[in-house]
């Protein structure tokens, strides 16, 4: 077990210093079995921090992010979070301006993370095969560059479904009522 441990760490520091090195604008913790977050990364990325546009961290078994994360990666412009065990955003993703997709379907979201309806740059919102029941439609419906949010295979209440069509501008997916996410 230490030895699967010791490998997970050594790939998490790899990827990141392939980052550094490269100049690049992508982090890609995808599948490095994190349960949070690692503190020292922000020492490492300091520097860099400013030029990443895009973070994945899919996959992982995070079941929080903290404010710290979301100040400090001000720049993003995208986030996937899928596949994790999230229930809710800190409010400092308000800090995300210029954040334009996020992705955090396969989450244990019970509450829409309303945070999100004060980013103004935001296209896209991911919350496939959550456990969603009720959307601030009013709140989705002024934002000014939503384009997309997929809410399949959450238990939205009728009234969503109902109220929802006629106020938005933009493709809300949802699954049939009573749908269920297919089996892995």
């Amino acid at each position: 077990m230490l030895k699967k441990m010791g490998e997970a760490v050594a790939r998490v520091a790899r990827k990141v210093n392939e980052t550094v090195e490269s100049g690049s604008d992508t982090l890609d913790l995808a599948e490095c079995k994190l349960v949070s977050f690692p503190t020292g990364i922000y020492k490492v990325l300091r520097n860099v921090s400013g030029q990443i546009h895009l973070i994945t961290l899919a996959n992982n078994e995070l079941k929080s992010l903290t404010s710290k994360f979301m100040t400090t990666f001000s720049q993003l412009q995208e986030l996937r979070l899928e596949g994790n065990f999230l229930h809710r955003l800190p409010s400092e993703v308000s800090a995300l301006q210029h954040l334009k997709a996020i992705d955090l379907s396969r989450n244990q979201f019970q509450d829409f993370p309303e945070p999100l309806t004060a980013l103004p740059a935001l296209e896209t919102i991911n919350l496939e095969e959550n456990e969603i029941v009720d959307v601030p439609v009013e709140k989705l419906a002024a934002m000014p560059a939503l384009r997309s949010i997929n809410l399949r295979f959450n238990p939205l209440n009728a009234e969503v479904r109902v109220i929802a069509p006629p106020l938005i501008k933009f493709d809300m997916l949802m699954s049939p009522e009573g749908a269920r996410a297919p089996l892995p």
